[in-house]
C-alpha cells in the first residue's frame, strides 16, 4: 500500500455538494493523514471559497463547466425559449473548454482516484478522467440521480448512493448504498447537547426555537413566505427565538425586510445569517425546522432527530425534491407543504408552525420517524471505499 495517496474531490454549485465533500475530506485525513486531497471546483461557483478554506483540503483548482437548463413541469415550452437556448449553447462551449482544462490538470496531477459528488463540474472532470483511464466514483444523494452523474456514469468505477441501490438506474453490480457523508458534528441531540448549543448561541434554555434554512444559496420564495409569518409567530409565542439561514445573496435584503416588519425589541429574538459552516449548532438548538427537501439537510437532521416542515422546490430538474419529500411523507417523517400554497397564503405556514410548537408529542413523533432514515456511518464507509479504490 503506497505511503501517500493523491485523491481528487469534485462537485459544487450548492451546499448539498460542498458539505459532503468537506465531510469526506476530513474523514480521509482521519483514516490516512498522509493523503493528499485536491479539490476541483467550477469557475464562478458562489460557494467555491468554502472548500478553498477547508483545513483538510491541500490544494484547490477550478475549471469551466456548463449548466443544461431544464425545469421541472415546463415541458417542451423551455426548448423554444430563446434566452434558455442561448445560455445552453454558451454553456455547452464551457463544457468543452472544461474538458480540455480538466484533461491537462488531471494529466499533471495523476490522482489515484476521483470522487465526483455531483454538480456541473463533474462532467468535464469525469469525462477527462475517463479519457485518461483514471478511476472515479460517483455519489448521488437524491432519489433521482443528477444529470452530471448520469452523463459520466458509463465509465465510473463505482456508484455510491444514499438510498437502496434498486432505486437508481445504474448497474446493480457497480452500485453501493452508503448514505450521505455528513460532517462529524452532526450527532444525535439529547437534552444536554440541546442546552449546550443554546448556551453557545445565547438563547434561553426554556425558549422555543424555530430554525429556517433554504440551502447554502438560500431560497427567496421560502425566505419571503417565512418573513410574513415571523412577526405573527413572535407575537403569539413570547418565548420564541427565530434563526433564519437566508443564503449569501439574500442576507442584506432579508435583514432590511425584517427590519421593516419587526420592532427593535422583536428583532432581539431573531438571528439572520447568509451561510454557516456550523449549521449543526443552529439545528441542534431548534425545536422545529423549516427547510427545503435537499437530501443532505434531510440526512443531517435525521441524525439529529429533528421535527421538520419541508417545502420542496417544485421546479428543480426531474422533481427530485418532490420525490425526496414523498418518501418522507409516506413514513410520516415530516410535514410536507406545497410551495405554491405557502406563497399564496403564508398564514398556512404560520398555522402549521404554531400547531407544532404547541404539540410536543407531534414533534417527537416526526423526529423519531425521521431518525429512521439516519445513516451515521456513511462518511466513514464512503471514505473507506475511496481509499480501497485508490489502492
Amino acid at each position: 500500500m503506497p505511503d501517500q495517496y493523491k485523491i481528487v474531490l469534485t462537485g459544487g454549485g450548492s451546499g448539498g455538494h460542498i458539505t459532503p465533500i468537506q465531510a469526506i475530506a476530513g474523514e480521509l485525513k482521519q483514516l490516512k493523514p498522509s493523503v493528499n486531497i485536491i479539490y476541483i471546483g467550477q469557475i464562478g461557483d458562489k460557494l467555491g471559497d468554502i472548500p478553498a478554506n477547508d483545513q483538510h483540503i491541500d490544494a484547490v483548482y477550478s475549471v469551466r463547466a456548463g449548466k443544461f437548463r431544464r425545469y421541472h413541469g415546463e415541458g417542451f415550452k423551455q426548448i423554444f425559449d430563446l434566452a434558455t437556448l442561448f445560455k445552453n449553447m454558451r454553456d455547452a462551449l464551457f463544457v468543452v473548454v472544461g474538458i480540455v482544462q480538466s484533461f491537462r490538470l488531471l494529466r499533471q496531477l495523476r490522482p489515484n482516484v476521483i470522487f465526483v459528488k455531483g454538480g456541473f463540474v463533474g462532467v468535464p472532470v469525469g469525462l477527462a478522467a475517463a479519457i485518461l483511464n483514471i478511476p472515479y466514483i460517483t455519489h448521488d444523494s437524491d432519489a433521482i440521480p443528477g444529470l452530471a452523474n448520469r452523463i459520466i456514469s458509463r465509465w465510473a468505477k463505482l456508484h455510491t448512493v444514499a438510498l437502496p441501490a434498486e432505486v437508481y438506474p445504474y448497474p446493480q453490480s457497480k452500485t453501493v448504498t452508503t448514505g450521505i457523508p455528513l460532517q462529524p458534528q452532526f450527532q444525535p441531540v439529547d437534552n444536554k447537547s440541546n442546552k449546550l448549543y443554546r448556551q453557545q448561541l445565547n438563547i434561553p434554555l426554556t425558549a422555543k426555537v424555530l430554525f429556517i434554512i433554504g440551502g447554502g444559496l438560500g431560497s427567496q420564495r421560502i425566505n419571503e413566505a417565512v418573513a410574513e409569518t415571523v412577526p405573527h409567530l413572535i407575537n403569539e409565542f413570547k418565548d420564541l427565538y427565530v434563526i433564519h439561514g437566508v443564503g449569501r445573496a439574500n442576507e442584506d435584503y432579508m435583514k432590511q425586510l425584517y427590519a421593516d416588519k419587526l420592532t427593535t425589541k422583536e428583532q432581539t429574538r431573531l438571528s439572520i445569517f447568509g451561510y454557516k459552516t456550523d449549521v449543526f449548532r443552529y439545528s441542534g438548538a431548534a425545536d422545529l425546522i423549516i427547510m427545503r427537501a435537499g437530501a443532505t439537510n434531510i440526512a443531517e437532521f435525521a441524525v439529529q432527530a429533528k421535527a421538520c416542515i419541508i417545502i420542496p422546490s417544485p421546479f428543480l430538474t426531474g422533481g427530485h425534491q418532490l420525490k425526496n419529500a414523498k418518501i418522507l411523507a409516506d413514513k410520516q417523517a415530516a410535514v410536507i407543504m406545497n410551495e405554491v400554497n405557502v406563497e399564496a397564503d403564508p398564514n398556512r405556514l404560520a398555522k402549521q408552525v404554531s400547531n407544532l410548537l404547541n404539540d410536543g408529542a407531534g414533534r417527537q413523533s416526526l423526529a423519531k420517524n425521521l431518525s429512521t432514515f439516519a445513516k451515521p456511518n456513511a462518511t466513514h464507509d464512503l471514505a473507506e471505499i475511496i481509499l480501497k479504490t485508490a489502492n
